[in-house]
């Protein structure tokens, strides 16, 4: 019988070596987090700087259509909500009546919220190729109690009954809806009793094909004025101090959606433009009606001039129509106008 070997440890990776892994594993994690950081919170496309040139002959169009929505809204109409339910139904049927001049057939989504009925409004142009993809564009129609809503959110439904005009003659290859949603605000926010929620629940119950939702948001404020902008505390060192851009921002999971979004904005419109992908849990980001389609599992980008983090009337009795930028709201209008048209195939 041979002698039994000396005892000896399996081959030892050198220390050296073990080192030199780890910080080439680690330096790689970093890497990807910052590269995955830069992807949601850098986007793609020339950022305009400079002075803004004077409107175009369609945009003072855009302008004048703004201005008459919002005064009809917030002017004539006021405050509507369930507290002010007939308030509410003038500012329904009023949407409802621009649509149908338009040459649209308008169809609601009715459900009971505590005990009254309450309507989504929807319009919809058909898809020539694609008609099961489906694109939607929507803003809320109701507004905080206690004020006339002229920005929170006329201005949203004045740029959707646009948008609706502009589209309502074209032959897309993917189906464009234009919805305006009831009850997003507070006490409704983030319940089943949103109209947004009811609408992305039953689509989800019909298996539609939703490629894209936006949520045209507070969008009618801006200012020139340093240090103008504000934001949540994880997102401040990112991003310009003055509040003169419109702003894009998703989920995580919306992040292509909304880089598509703001680069095809950019190379189309002269107009500052900012976006971000961020967790759902940063104050502020899941502020609209696209986090009811979030939850239904569809992508979706609120499009927003920030509202609380630069608007001094934000939920307020003084949110009047004379507090509104319409040159640069008019603006922004043509800019989604591009992106509908790039993600309808136009």
């Amino acid at each position: 019988m041979l002698p039994a070997p000396p005892f000896c440890a399996p081959h030892p990776i050198r220390k050296g070596f073990a080192l030199r892994l780890f910080l080439a594993i680690l330096f790689a994690v970093v890497a990807v987090g910052a590269l995955g950081f830069r992807y949601l919170t850098r986007m793609p496309g020339p950022q305009h700087k400079g002075t803004l040139p004077q409107l175009t002959q369609p945009e003072l169009e855009v302008r004048s259509n703004l201005q008459r929505h919002v005064s009809q809204l917030a002017g004539s109409i006021g405050e509507r909500n369930l507290r002010r339910y007939e308030a509410l139904l003038v500012a329904r049927d009023y949407i409802s009546a621009q649509l149908a001049a338009g040459g649209y057939r308008v169809n609601r989504q009715t459900y009971q919220s505590v005990g009254r009925s309450v309507d989504n409004v929807e319009v919809e142009v058909r898809g020539s190729v694609s008609a099961h993809e489906i694109v939607i564009i929507g803003a809320h129609y109701d507004t905080v109690v206690g004020t006339p809503g002229a920005n929170d959110n006329g201005s949203g439904v004045a740029a959707v009954l646009e948008l609706a005009r502009m589209f309502r003659a074209t032959e897309p290859r993917r189906t464009l809806r234009f919805v305006f949603f009831v009850n997003e605000e507070p006490p409704y926010f983030q319940s089943e009793e949103m109209g947004s929620w009811q609408y992305a629940r039953r689509s989800k119950d019909r298996g539609e094909n939703i490629k894209a939702m936006f949520s045209i948001e507070t969008i009618g404020y801006y200012s020139d004025e340093p240090d103008s902008q504000q934001y949540p505390s994880t997102l401040a060192a990112l991003y310009p101090k003055t509040a003169n851009f419109i702003g894009f921002v998703s989920n995580v999971g919306s992040a292509g959606l909304l880089r598509r979004a703001v680069e095809r904005f950019r190379k189309s419109t002269p107009m500052p433009a900012e976006g971000a992908a961020a967790p759902e849990a940063i104050t502020g980001v899941g502020w609209s009606d696209q986090w009811s389609f979030w939850k239904h599992g569809y992508p979706g980008v609120m499009v927003t001039d920030t509202a609380l983090y630069r608007y001094p009337h934000y939920h307020a009795s003084t949110d009047t129509p004379d507090k509104l930028d319409y040159d640069r709201t008019a603006r922004v209008v043509t800019g989604l106008a591009a992106i509908v048209r790039d993600l309808a195939g136009l």
